[in-house]
């Protein structure tokens, strides 16, 4: 944690003259856009006349108000809650601002992420685990890390875009005071305007410049829930219509004058070079304009992405071999190999004496596998570049912008103030928007065509040849029962280490040992009286990263099922052993709701079966019950119970859909879903290699929102993990066949 420990708790503390984590309010003018302070606000230099901004996300000019959404929207609804949060604040209705993706800026660090830095777990509320939350708000505040992810824009956003919409209606009010010379006290607002006692309207546009000219409210606070107009209740999200109407523009729509297109064919051994091409008869095809070599693979420049596409297909390729092994039953040799001393990452939590516990009563032993999965969002990885004698601007949808500079800046011999980053609308990600293999070879292809704008478009087998999948695991965990209780549970799993894989080719290698990969492992709230948790990182396999829910995607199914097959030995109910042990009153509260939302009464029989898990990741616990029918043709997945507690419901429509859409994503890679190497390449390079789950599997799925979190949690990730352990425990109840690895159709048919 380095000097993170010394650091006072008042890092923690929000004041009401400054935004959440240290960023300090205060309105900007003209006078100021020339230079503004490197940890100010960013809106200031790019003011026009008599306009103003009050702090990084807000902006208002005699003709529109701009609010400043800071996370990427990759389809989880970001992009519609921060602008609300603000709006809800300053008085605004939908229509009445426009939206704007934020720039890179240290001005936009995530606090969200404290609490995953903070060595506790995150139910533990304790001085000790809020100093060190503390602790990681500074280092945080220092790095000026700007990013999307780890269900991270709720908890980050919450009071700040909230504070920095009632300091810019509060400086609004004073400026309307200043204006017609009534008393703040009698000044309201309302739908966009400042509304005088007599009942005469000015509009905010109108009061931009005067509002500039003024000392902004610092004090202002916002508002109590209760007096909420959009906030909290059911809304249409702002980007539905436009997605609908097939109007909004994603990354991969956008054109420009004179624009050429790219596509690339890449060396599928991940990074690996080129050792020679042949473009013979790509040259010759219709549309092509030129064949470029770029650092790990060829590119064709064309009229169009089909032209481009089809010309690079055609060129001829001899590869270097993968650094990994070429073959995917090595891979997993590897990994069955890798529980030793020698990639021992970290004991995570010990409690008791396991020794001794595990010779206590009847021993249970199991071992469960996950493998590779790909990201596969909708939209392949895009992007349009151009670069000239100034430097690099790049328009692409990505979850941190500071490294797109960076990446982009360093693949051409550039600084990163020298590249200019756009965010877009982004069609998915799930973690694939977080890495840089688009935004790496479209600089190097920009380079070489400078002046000449470039589009680049990956086809969609090359987006999953290049996709750097989920992390592949096994775990291997003992545990003991006796006298109807679980006496011990020794959990270790090894795996590929996908956090430290991103952050490698960030450029900001962790030294310390993978953090995701005891997501879902260390943090068991079960009264346990001996209790181990410890992983090991597997060396010299496929790179690695962040899948959606990253180390409780895999961790969770393993943890979960084991404690099920230790339930079922002790002779126990599985919903009501959870809630017996749950040593967390507001996580039992939440499995004690979902035993009611399911009318849990035991087993079913006939056939039918339920299962339950519960696994807490990025701070929110989530506990689902998913409940099959054994047909003569295979598994029915019948009904899904999910009850989550976030603390703070902001959103109800989009919370729900969230809840949905994650426990889709979780029964359908568990269902179908894996990656697998031959000679060193992905096997699977398209959706109908790599299959989610189909409509007419889609079960109905019940959600519950809970608020008694004692802090406001994320919720785009932590649906995912308890879905597998869920329908794997059912799958036991209605057969009596535990299945250990995904994805499960390896061994057990579904319809």
């Amino acid at each position: 944690m380095g000097d993170m420990q010394t650091l006072s708790r008042r890092a923690f503390v929000f004041g009401s003259a400054a935004v959440a984590g240290g960023i300090v309010f205060g309105a900007y003018g003209p006078a100021e856009a020339a230079a503004p302070s490197a940890d100010g606000n960013p809106l200031a230099a790019g003011l026009g006349p008599n306009s103003v901004t009050f702090n990084p996300w807000v902006e208002i000019s005699p003709d529109k108000i701009t609010l400043i959404a800071q996370h990427a929207d990759i389809g989880q609804g970001v992009g519609s809650v921060q602008p609300i949060m603000i709006a809800e604040e300053m008085d605004l209705d939908p229509g009445q601002f426009e939206v704007r993706f934020a720039g890179p800026s240290p001005a936009y660090f995530n606090t969200g992420f404290k609490e995953e830095l903070a060595p506790f777990l995150a139910a533990d509320q304790s001085p000790e685990a809020e100093a060190a939350r503390a602790a990681a708000l500074e280092s945080l505040r220092k790095s000026g890390l700007q990013m999307t992810g780890g269900s991270s824009t709720i908890p980050d956003t919450y009071d700040k875009l909230r504070v920095a919409g009632a300091v810019a209606r509060e400086t609004l009010k004073a400026a309307a005071a200043k204006r017609s010379g009534v008393a703040v006290a009698d000044i309201r607002t309302q739908s966009g305007h400042v509304i005088l006692p007599d009942g005469s309207k000015i509009p905010y546009v109108s009061l931009a410049a005067e509002a500039a000219r003024i000392p902004p409210v610092l004090d202002a606070q916002p508002r109590d829930p209760s007096t909420w107009r959009m906030l909290g209740k059911p809304m249409t999200r702002l980007d539905v219509r436009a997605k609908v109407m097939g109007e909004l523009q994603f990354g991969i729509d956008l054109k420009m004058e004179g624009m050429l297109y790219a596509s690339v064919k890449l060396n599928p051994g991940k990074g690996q070079p080129l050792k020679s091409y042949d473009a013979s008869k790509a040259r010759a095809m219709p549309g092509v304009k030129k064949i470029l070599e770029i650092k790990n693979g060829v590119a064709v420049i064309a009229t169009n992405s089909w032209y481009a596409m089809k010309a690079v297909d055609a060129i001829a390729c001899e590869w270097a071999p993968s650094a990994y092994p070429a073959e995917q039953a090595d891979h997993w040799k590897v990994l069955e190999s890798s529980f030793k001393p020698e990639f021992l990452g970290k004991e995570w939590r010990t409690i008791g004496d396991v020794g001794a516990g595990l010779k206590t009563g009847k021993l249970v032993e199991a071992e469960y596998r996950a493998p590779y999965v790909a990201h596969q969002p909708l939209e392949p990885l895009n992007g349009i570049g151009l670069v000239n004698d100034k430097g690099m601007e790049i328009w692409v949808g990505h979850q941190s912008p500071q490294a797109v500079q960076a990446i982009a800046a360093n693949a051409i011999g550039l600084k990163p103030e020298q590249v200019t980053f756009h965010n877009q609308w982004t069609g998915g990600s799930f973690g694939h928007r977080l890495e840089f293999e688009n935004v790496r070879v479209l600089a190097e292809i920009a380079n070489q065509m400078r002046g000449t704008p470039i589009k680049l478009v990956f086809s969609r087998e090359e987006d999953f040849l290049q996709d750097i999948p989920r992390q592949i695991a096994i775990a291997r965990h003992r545990g003991s029962v006796a006298n109807g209780k679980i006496v011990a549970t020794d959990l270790q799993l090894a795996s590929t280490a996908p956090f430290k894989g991103l952050l490698e080719r960030m450029g900001t290698p962790l030294k310390d040992p993978d953090p995701q990969l005891a997501a879902g492992t260390w943090n068991v709230y079960y009264d346990i009286p001996h209790f181990r948790a410890t992983s090991y990182e597997a060396q010299g396999l496929s790179p690695c990263t962040t899948w959606r829910s990253v180390g409780a995607s895999t961790a969770g199914f393993f943890t979960e099922s084991f404690i099920d097959e230790l339930i079922h030995a002790a002779g126990l109910d599985p919903m009501k052993a959870r809630i017996a042990m749950c040593n967390v009153p507001h996580y039992r509260k939440l499995l004690e709701t979902l035993a009611e939302m399911s009318t849990w009464k035991g087993p079913l029989g006939n056939g039918r079966g339920r299962g339950v898990a519960f696994v807490e990741s990025f701070g929110t616990p989530v506990a689902e019950v998913v409940e099959v029918t054994a047909t003569d043709r295979g598994i029915r997945i019948d009904k899904v119970w999910v009850a989550v507690d976030v603390g703070k419901v902001i959103d109800p429509v989009n919370f729900e859909n969230q809840v949905q859409g994650g426990v889709v994503w979780g029964l359908g890679h568990a269902m179908n879903c894996e990656i697998t190497y031959s000679k060193g390449a992905a096997q699977q390079t398209n959706y109908n290699h790599h299959e989610a789950m189909r409509i007419h599997q889609c079960p109905v799925i019940e959600v519950r929102g809970l608020e008694n979190d004692p802090k406001v949690r994320g919720l785009g990730e932590p649906p995912v993990p308890p879905a597998a352990p869920a329908l794997a425990n059912a799958i036991f109840a209605a057969t009596g066949k535990r299945i250990r690895e995904m994805p499960f159709n390896k061994f057990i048919d579904f319809v």
